[in-house]
């Protein structure tokens, strides 16, 4: 079952007495789905729904530009370009942290990559795993197939290792390998094929049983994702006035290499009536109570300076 199919099926589940609430409506990201979910899920007990679309960065973008949602969701902060089409304003909330996971599907193999050795699988130049010291078998890669946030973080990052020819961003010329839509798709993909191997949201991981690799930093440690290896990454992302940051290959002893935030698009005016509802829904994703479920879900909660800047900024939603 699709993520977006669990959103309708938890929220119409939701008591009788929030269906007299207010409606939001929001599309993007896949790669923060299952929080989404859960958050949203639990904020209906207040009376109010939040209807979210599990449809990929780059679809969730465009609706946000197009102004057919409340708000959109990203995991590669909005392009000037694009920001500059919306003439109500935009307002970019970081709403959590999460890794990368290279994820594979080879029983009996556990799984140390190099930054090399990570370029050269999705670039296809290691073709077998016995080139990566598992049992020999054919390698099959996943890659997403819709624009996805989650491979412009994952591009990037390999970009950052070094060797990558192939580009960065929501979608690439993949030069190997099979698709799928989503962090779904992709993870699903995985499992139901032995000797497989690609990239999601670590969350995905844990749900779909299936195990993630130990990928080298640059300090040259072979780390698993997780929060406190994410955190420590994510802790060097310095954020611009538009509050978007990267660090694809941050240097600090612990930190797991491809970590990343992502976000909420709200606008800045034209919310009449649901300016409030929209405030109230984010301040309640970003309150200490929902973070904390994050590091269960294979997120990495914000803290500090990055949670204080994202409730700043959610003031910003008006009328």
């Amino acid at each position: 079952m699709k993520l977006k199919h669990i959103f309708a099926i938890s929220l119409l589940a939701a008591p009788t007495a929030a269906l007299a609430g207010t409606t939001l409506n929001g599309a993007g990201a896949t790669f923060p789905a299952p929080i989404y979910q859960r958050w949203f899920q639990d904020y209906a007990a207040t009376g109010n729904r939040v209807n979210y679309q599990s449809v990929g960065s780059g679809a969730g973008v465009r609706q946000y530009v197009a102004g057919t949602v409340d708000f959109g969701a990203t995991d590669e902060p909005i392009s000037s370009k694009e920001a500059s089409k919306v003439k109500r304003g935009v307002v970019q909330i970081p709403m959590v942290g999460g890794t990368i996971a290279v994820a594979y599907n080879k029983p009996g193999c556990t799984l140390k990559l190099t930054q090399k050795q990570t370029v050269d699988i999705f670039a296809g130049r290691i073709k077998d795993w016995k080139q990566v010291g598992c049992a020999a078998g054919k390698m099959n890669v996943v890659h997403r197939s819709d624009g996805s946030g989650t491979t412009f973080a994952f591009t990037n990052s390999l970009d950052a290792f070094g060797g990558w020819t192939v580009g960065v961003g929501k979608s690439v010329k993949w030069p190997v390998g099979v698709g799928g839509k989503g962090n779904e798709g992709v993870a699903g993909n995985i499992r139901q094929t032995a000797g497989s191997i690609g990239y999601v949201n670590t969350g995905f991981v844990k749900a779909n049983k299936l195990q993630a690799a130990a990928v080298q930093n640059k300090a040259g440690q072979f780390v698993l994702p997780n929060a406190k290896s994410g955190a420590i990454a994510l802790n060097s992302i310095t954020l611009d006035g538009n509050l978007a940051g990267e660090n694809p290959n941050p240097s600090a002893s612990g930190a797991y290499p491809i970590s990343t935030l992502t976000w909420v698009l709200a606008y800045k005016s034209g919310n009449g009536a649901k300016a409030d509802d929209i405030q109230k829904a984010l301040n309640y994703a970003l309150s200490s109570k929902a973070q904390m479920i994050a590091d269960d879900l294979g997120y990495v909660p914000l803290a500090g300076s990055i949670l204080n800047k994202s409730r700043i900024a959610v003031k910003r939603i008006g009328n």
